[in-house]
């Protein structure tokens, strides 16, 4: 081979390998959003504008680096859960320098400065603390400025949305591949729980999910047909609210919880849970101080009266996975304290390590799941 032949062979090879190792042009992206909308991006987002604050642990799935692509939020986050904050704080401290447009709800979400920090994508949950598909003024403000939105939901119907709405957030940022691997998990694990349910002809024990008790309130929020109420239905069990609240949320009389008498009693916490007297869990707690505010909530009336707390199947469970993509966590606790019939081998703190280890750009450390009476968790 002559001289100039392997010169040119070698340029060509280089050429070939730049062109592999190169990002491709961006194209614009179409996606249908949770609202049924279809909305096209002319390329990735780069600069988010987040409606709710805690989507930054759902935004820790999908992105490798969260906040880099944040350009606005609502404060909701720091506000509500410091300690998960801090965690994102630690690792990446840039967070504190990302503009705030609003403290914890749609009613304070400020249109003037949202548009103000000039985002490419406004990701907006369905239904929560922040804007929805109800707030009118927001979307017409914000789709006259030229600036797309999408909607997701991780807390309205979260069996059904979860999935959908990880994809949404995956192509608008272009971590298909990263959130494509976690879905065949989440999917993976769901399978195995709707086969033994359908399997089993054994009754369902009746759950109350007490959603942010404290000693000194009254009875009982509770999840309805929606939220955390899905997780219930689905692991075999019977959510007791489902019977009388139409929608997601609400709230349940002292005397109906009496007369109906769970078999099964959970309340959900966050991390400040002993500042305002109820369940600490999530970020920087530990069992001792979760078990602790456990067994406070359950010595008020009527929740002391229930079989349920007179059996010992009483149960903590961290409040943030009523809006989360991580909820996979508390579906394959919730299967173990329902139904350990048909769930004893699930171990919920296992798949929050693999979750920590193989996804999440910002770990999550501290207590998220606990009995009140089992050593074991």
């Amino acid at each position: 081979m002559s001289p100039l032949i392997r010169l040119r062979g070698v340029a060509l090879s280089a050429m070939l390998a730049m062109a592999a190792i190169a990002p491709a042009a961006a194209e614009p992206v179409t996606v249908t959003d949770i609202a049924g909308r279809t909305v096209t991006i002319e390329a990735p987002a780069s600069r988010l504008l987040l409606g709710e604050g805690r989507d930054l642990v759902a935004l820790a799935l999908v992105h490798p680096e969260p906040v880099s692509v944040l350009a606005g939020w609502l404060g909701d986050l720091q506000r509500l859960d410091r300690a998960t904050y801090d965690l994102f704080r630690a690792r990446f401290p840039a967070i504190e320098q990302v503009p705030i447009v609003g403290a914890t709800s749609k009613e304070s979400f400020s249109i003037e400065k949202a548009l103000s920090v000039a985002p490419d994508l406004a990701v907006l949950g369905y239904a929560g603390h922040g804007p929805s598909p109800r707030s009118k003024e927001v979307i017409d403000r914000l789709t006259e400025a030229g600036i797309p939105i999408v909607f997701v939901d991780f807390r309205g119907k979260p069996i059904e949305n979860t999935v959908p709405s990880l994809k949404i957030l995956g192509q608008v940022l272009g971590q298909e591949e990263r959130v494509g691997r976690y879905i065949d998990l989440y999917e993976q694990r769901l399978a195995v729980i709707r086969d033994r349910v359908a399997a089993s002809d054994a009754a369902r024990p009746k759950v109350l999910l007490d959603m942010r008790p404290t000693v000194d309130a009254g009875c009982c929020g509770s999840p309805g047909k929606g939220n955390l109420g899905d997780f219930i239905d689905l692991v075999g069990g019977h959510n007791i609210g489902a019977d009388v609240l139409p929608g997601p949320l609400g709230q349940l009389d002292a005397e109906y919880v009496l007369a109906t008498d769970p078999d099964i009693y959970i309340a959900t916490g966050t991390a400040n849970g002993q500042e305002t007297g109820g369940v600490p869990m999530g970020a920087g707690v530990d069992v001792a101080t979760a078990r602790a505010g456990l067994e406070a909530v359950t010595a008020r009336t009527p929740v002391n009266a229930l079989t349920a707390v007179a059996d010992g199947r009483v149960y903590g469970l961290w409040h943030s996975f009523y809006n989360s993509p991580l909820n996979l966590v508390a579906i394959e606790a919730m299967a173990g304290w329902l139904r350990p019939d048909l769930f004893a081998d699930l171990d919920p703190a296992a798949t929050l390590d693999l979750i920590n280890h193989d996804f999440l750009a910002v770990p999550l450390g501290g207590v998220y799941a606990v009995s009140l009476n089992d050593p074991a968790g």
